[in-house]
């Protein structure tokens, strides 16, 4: 009987708890009749007392789901503005779209355009093609077999190449591997056709430059036959005019005629060939497009946190400071007027604001633009010597809104988040280790309990029996 005052005592003392620190309702118990012996269920009725004392839980767990979600749309804008910032960066990098060109030739038979850099300037220029260039060569003449054995000697530019006739395994191949190992300023190779083979000498150097001399003969021994050279190829320089300035160049690929432009010289012409360099308006249109796409991405972010969710309920953002903050900096900053050049803001490039705080882009005054002002349009977006350009202005903004550490606003949210959903989680922990210990005390003091309330008929049996032999009286037969 003892075990079972005290856990009526426990459970006194558990209730007054629920009441007084967590502000709950008490678990009612059912023993059944004291005398039935049938006891009650341990199990059951302890879950049911942790139950009540984990919804102390309750408004913890409650806040750190407020604050997932949070996290996850904070997230998701801050990804967003991650992608708008790469969008304006290939407008502002002085490298990127803006600095590209394109290049056409009247005739590309002729000469065909490969490259054109940043410092390349739109324009017209006119060329004249009058001589290509040539890497010297030399040829021998036919050797009938290429595993004939050679001998004798021979000079390239004055330097003696000897060729060891005790050796029987001189051949084309192994003469050819000797010149290519030693300093002839030439690489040796093996021609074959139907006729035989040949030796092959060509200058390392291209142009003129590259001249070189081939003289004496060797010895093919196998056939006894002598084996000499012919001039292949003369080295020259390509001759051409740029806008009726003689220049010369060692290749066919020349660079530095036309500033930042490379081309091939194909052939030559009597007839001039017209080259033009213009802006690729094509790249920066879809630059300037993918921008506004990028943009309205992070305001629709913004947008869908103003409302409610499909079950009507408030998003997880709204009314949270930081969007405000972050919808009137974007709004700010696309706004902006530089002032500076002929082109000072977005709305002349054809970028309007719709009334959901979203761009529109009319492609055809963008175009339009491009066509006549693109190096304002270019100034807009890239850093000048004066005033902050827009480009500048938004890149700066930007840098101060995104989820970067140690200043983007929103990585600053995102912390602070993190901060309240470290102590929440500490709170739940520590109740959920109270808990534990409290459940394992209920667990054991139940029971004691319970195995009290079942020995209960036995023992009043006992004092039964006790009783009748003292008195003689049976309560059983005369109750």
């Amino acid at each position: 009987m003892d075990c079972l005052h005290s856990w009526q005592q426990r459970r006194t003392e558990v209730c007054a708890e629920s009441d007084d620190n967590r502000d709950m309702g008490t678990v009612g118990l059912s023993f059944g009749s004291p005398t039935s012996g049938t006891g009650f269920d341990v199990t059951s009725t302890v879950n049911q007392i942790v139950a009540n004392l984990q919804a102390v839980e309750t408004p913890w767990k409650n806040q750190l789901t407020t604050l997932e979600s949070q996290d996850t749309a904070l997230t998701q804008i801050g990804s967003d503005l991650g992608t708008l910032s790469t969008a304006l960066s290939t407008l502002t990098n002085p490298q990127g779209v803006l600095a590209e060109k394109q290049g056409s030739s009247s005739d590309e038979t002729v000469l065909q355009l490969t490259s054109a850099t940043s410092s390349a300037v739109a324009g017209s220029h006119t060329i004249v093609v009058s001589q290509l260039a040539q890497t010297a060569s030399y040829v021998s003449t036919v050797i009938a077999n290429s595993s004939d054995t050679l001998s004798g000697s021979f000079s390239i530019n004055g330097k003696i190449v000897n060729i060891d006739s005790a050796d029987d395994d001189t051949t084309l191949s192994t003469l050819v591997t000797a010149i290519n190992s030693g300093n002839y300023g030439v690489t040796a190779g093996v021609i074959t056709d139907a006729s035989g083979s040949r030796l092959s000498l060509v200058s390392n150097t291209s142009g003129a430059a590259g001249a070189f001399t081939v003289t004496g003969s060797f010895q093919d021994t196998t056939s006894s036959s002598t084996v000499g050279f012919s001039v292949g190829q003369t080295a020259q320089d390509a001759k051409l005019t740029v806008d009726g300035v003689s220049v010369t160049s060692a290749t066919n690929g020349v660079t530095g005629a036309i500033p930042g432009v490379t081309f091939q010289l194909l052939s030559t012409s009597t007839e001039d060939i017209s080259v033009q360099i213009t802006n690729d308006n094509s790249d920066v249109e879809t630059a300037i497009s993918d921008l506004v796409t990028a943009y309205n991405a992070v305001v629709g972010d913004l947008n869908t946190q103003e409302g409610n969710d499909a079950s009507g309920n408030p998003e997880p953002l709204y009314g949270n400071p930081t969007l405000a903050s972050l919808q009137e900096q974007l709004q700010s900053a696309i706004s902006f007027t530089q002032s500076s050049g002929a082109v000072t803001s977005l709305t002349q490039l054809g970028i309007s604001v719709n009334d959901d705080g979203t761009l529109s882009l009319n492609g055809d005054t963008l175009d339009s633009e491009l066509s006549t002002n693109y190096q304002d349009v270019m100034n807009l977006f890239q850093p000048g010597s004066g005033s902050a350009s827009f480009g500048d202005n938004l890149t700066s903004v930007l840098n101060n809104l995104g989820n970067s550490g140690p200043d983007g606003e929103v990585y600053l949210a995102l912390q602070e988040n993190s901060s309240q959903e470290s102590q929440l989680n500490m709170n739940v922990s520590n109740e959920e280790t109270t808990i534990s210990s409290e459940k394992s005390q209920l667990t054991t003091e139940l029971n004691e309990a319970n195995y009290t309330l079942t020995e209960i008929p036995q023992e009043l049996q006992n004092i039964n029996e006790i009783y009748s032999a003292i008195t003689g009286y049976n309560q059983s037969q005369n109750g």
